[in-house]
């Protein structure tokens, strides 16, 4: 439990150190963005798939592939459903570039892309949770690790768009540690659900590989490869899922 309790706050706690490397590099070049966010993409695919996606497969018995399969898919329906509801995070990174003259304008696109990221936030948090369902600690931390090093660029993002719409450090700063609260929610969420009843483990571990599945697709990839540094962004891509896999390999 203890470790569960740490990695949740470290999860979390990506989130906070993104928002304070945020106050320092205000305004990051597209590159940089790309370059950072795709080897976080990197490092969360190799999670979904060692992590959550693998166990899943070897914890689902004789109906294994059709549970995985499915869990796969409901998590990605799931999150496909959210993102009816909030804008798309590659839609929101350019918020600060896109405002209106009028503060209260603003601000409500702003409070729309935090809410965005913490909606997101929680089933990175729920994977996170159920990776530990499999008592596989290398596992577990390599999707931790995973969904850790995401929330760092992702923290960052988040603190421009509101210092511009005017609120002060303080209040911003607060407003982003929220975001990674949720994660810690998502985690406690997670585990415990997986801990409760053992026979959900396989479809929740396929199904929270799912969501990040997805966010990599939808989200993460569309965005690196939208200002023109899609070569940079695909190598950085694939040392951020070979540094993972080594990780996992040597933990393992």
């Amino acid at each position: 439990m203890e470790i569960v309790l740490l990695t949740a706050l470290g999860v979390g706690g990506a989130t906070v150190i993104g928002a304070l490397l945020g106050f320092i590099f205000k305004n990051p070049s597209h590159k940089f963005n790309d370059i950072i966010l795709s080897f976080a993409a990197g490092v969360m695919l190799c999670a979904a798939v060692v992590g959550l996606i693998i166990p899943s497969l070897e914890y689902g018995g004789k109906w294994s592939i059709l549970v995985t399969v499915a869990g796969v898919f409901c998590g990605a329906i799931c999150l496909n459903l959210i993102d009816k509801l909030v804008p798309h995070l590659h839609k929101m990174t350019g918020v600060d570039q896109e405002m209106h003259p009028d503060k209260t304008a603003q601000l409500n696109k702003v409070l729309l892309f935090v809410i965005a990221i913490g909606i997101h936030n929680l089933p990175e948090g729920i994977a996170a949770g159920v990776s530990f369902g499999s008592d596989n600690v290398a596992h577990a931390l390599t999707v931790a690790g995973g969904i850790a090093l995401q929330n760092i660029p992702e923290g960052m993002v988040i603190i421009a768009p509101m210092v511009a719409a005017g609120m002060s450090r303080k209040r911003t700063f607060v407003i982003a540690m929220m975001t990674g609260v949720v994660e810690v929610i998502g985690t406690f969420i997670g585990y415990f659900a997986v801990s409760i009843s053992g026979v959900i483990l396989p479809f929740a571990l396929a199904f929270a590989g799912g969501t990040m599945l997805y966010v990599i697709s939808d989200e993460m990839i569309p965005e690196t490869h939208s200002h023109g540094c899609e070569r940079a962004a695909t190598y950085s891509l694939l040392g951020g899922f070979a540094l993972m896999l080594a990780f996992d390999f040597l933990l393992g």
